[in-house]
């Protein structure tokens, strides 16, 4: 397993992910750059201690000559602008011009990981899905996601030299926990149904998928990993839990169709992260929703 230390490290969409994955990199010992397009977090980041911070849209050529070619890590964590054509332009496009920019220095970059998303998978109905499920995208947001997977997954060994896609479950962490906020207000009526399991992925176990990947045995390349914890509950277990937590009543539920980012249904199903923590050894320090929003609740 290589070290980080020492090594250089690109994280593009430096946001909720990749300023967690700053810190710990910068902890590790690595020269960190990043790329973002919001000022606020640029000057953040440089408060940090990052090397270089370059504020520009990724889907844009501007940044190329403001950040060095060739390093040893890319994590690319973009996440979408909104609405259709933001999802193509953060992803589609956006990793395009990372390849574009990778392919134009002297040597490729040595391992890229790119957080992709649960919402490739159409299935629903209860199912348990893992990588080798079908992946063509249960939403059109979905579907243009997937078409940056595929984008990466064809990329020329002038541009990557390896390359693992992250499909991650719902993000929660510290400042991110809608449904704690929601009975925090005192809602006693959530929209739609109790009934779905909720498949989350903490933050700091991303990060620690993202560093596996980026620190994997030479022999292990071009994979790709679900990430989420390892007991995904039903929504009605969860804001009862929070609820008794809280010392609040529990809320009903109003029966409507529970919707997503970008308003389509929530589909019932469980993420399977089994093969990152057979292949990799990755184990979640959040293993379900208790750990998590415990510690969240211990830090108020």
């Amino acid at each position: 397993m290589s070290s980080l230390h020492g090594q250089r490290l690109v994280i593009f969409g430096c946001g909720y992910v990749g300023t967690a994955v700053a810190r710990a990199a910068l902890a590790a010992g690595a020269r960190v750059e990043a790329l973002t397009r919001n000022q606020e977090k640029a000057a953040a980041l440089r408060a940090l201690g990052l090397a270089k911070v370059v504020v520009a849209e990724l889907s844009s050529a501007d940044w190329h000559g403001q950040i060095a070619g060739e390093p040893d890590f890319v994590d690319n964590c973009v996440s979408a602008g909104g609405g259709p054509d933001g999802y193509r332009q953060s992803y589609v496009a956006g990793l395009q011009s990372i390849l574009t920019w990778a392919g134009a220095g002297a040597a490729p970059v040595g391992t890229l990981v790119y957080t992709s998303s649960t919402s490739v998978y159409p299935q629903g109905e209860g199912m348990v899905v893992d990588e080798s499920a079908p992946a063509d995208g249960g939403t059109p947001n979905g579907r243009t996601i997937r078409e940056s997977e595929i984008l990466l997954q064809n990329a020329p060994a002038t541009a990557v030299r390896r390359h693992f896609i992250l499909r991650l479950a719902g993000i929660y962490g510290p400042d991110r926990h809608h449904l704690l906020d929601q009975l925090r207000t005192g809602a006693d009526t959530l929209g739609g149904s109790g009934a779905h399991h909720l498949n989350l992925a903490h933050r700091e176990d991303i990060v620690s998928a993202i560093l596996a990947c980026l620190q994997a045995a030479p022999t292990v390349a071009n994979d790709i990993f679900n990430v989420a914890d390892q007991a995904p509950a039903r929504r009605e277990e969860v804001v009862r839990w929070l609820a008794a937590r809280l010392g609040r009543a529990l809320p009903a539920f109003d029966g409507g169709t529970t919707a997503r980012r970008g308003g389509q249904p929530m589909p019932d199903r469980v993420i399977s992260s089994a093969k990152i923590q057979r292949v990799l050894g990755w184990q979640p320090q959040f293993c379900d929703f208790r750990a998590g929003f415990d510690r969240i609740l211990s830090q108020g």
